[in-house]
């Protein structure tokens, strides 16, 4: 049986990059989402399928598998048997995964595969609503958060080191502004399942958030 670790938690709070460091030292998947988004877009701009074309998409979402695989320890996204990552990463597919994502039927589709893979594979998958409602029975479920000034203080860094102008200020308004969003939507609001164990990282570095999941796994499933 494989064993699926689910972590949820708001914009900023660093899921992505534990999720990922944690997937390598256990060798587990990690499912990027995002990407299974992109090659449902890639698919749909091959096929001519305007983006505000609810029902051509709804149409063509049964003809689409999209799986994620990994060769020589790089993630290969695969669209219908074909490698897809050299294609996806485009702003066109981008903007046409932002589009259709709003989609009912996009996100059940993607939701269908991603349960799909969890039931092949030990996985990790990150997100709002992984525990809550893509991986219910998850062995393990963590929501990790930090607070808001120190997720702003994370984002502003982030930038500055890339050269771009920003304002610490306005980084946290917009964070606030976002959770406050991704709780209160309608479809699959952020919340922390109820047997989600809560890891806050606003005095932790990356290593020591690791080590604290590390020591959940083996608790939980180890044990």
């Amino acid at each position: 049986m494989s064993v699926n670790i689910a972590i949820d938690g708001p914009a900023g709070a660093g899921k992505s990059t534990i999720a990922k460091r944690l997937a390598k030292e256990l060798g587990f998947i990690y499912v990027d989402t995002g990407a299974m988004y992109r090659a449902m877009a890639y698919y749909f701009l091959a096929n001519q399928i305007a983006a505000e074309d609810e029902a051509a998409i709804a149409a063509a979402c049964p003809k689409v598998d999209v799986t994620i695989a990994y060769e020589n320890g790089e993630q290969q996204v695969i669209l219908n048997g074909e490698n897809v990552n050299g294609v996806i990463r485009t702003e066109e597919v981008g903007n046409m995964a932002s589009a259709t994502s709003v989609y009912p039927v996009v996100r059940e589709k993607l939701v269908e595969l991603q349960r799909q893979l969890a039931k092949k594979a030990d996985v990790i998958m990150d997100g709002r609503d992984i525990g809550t409602c893509v991986l219910p029975d998850a062995q393990v479920k963590i929501y990790l958060t930090a607070s808001s000034a120190t997720r702003a203080k994370r984002r502003y860094e982030e930038l500055t080191a890339k050269g771009v102008s920003c304002d610490l200020e306005e980084i946290e308004k917009d964070i606030i502004e976002r959770d406050y969003r991704d709780m209160h939507r309608e479809a699959s609001p952020l919340m922390q399942a109820e047997d989600a164990i809560l890891v806050d990282s606003s005095d932790l570095t990356i290593d020591e958030v690791l080590e604290e999941l590390h020591s959940i796994y083996e608790q939980t499933v180890v044990a």
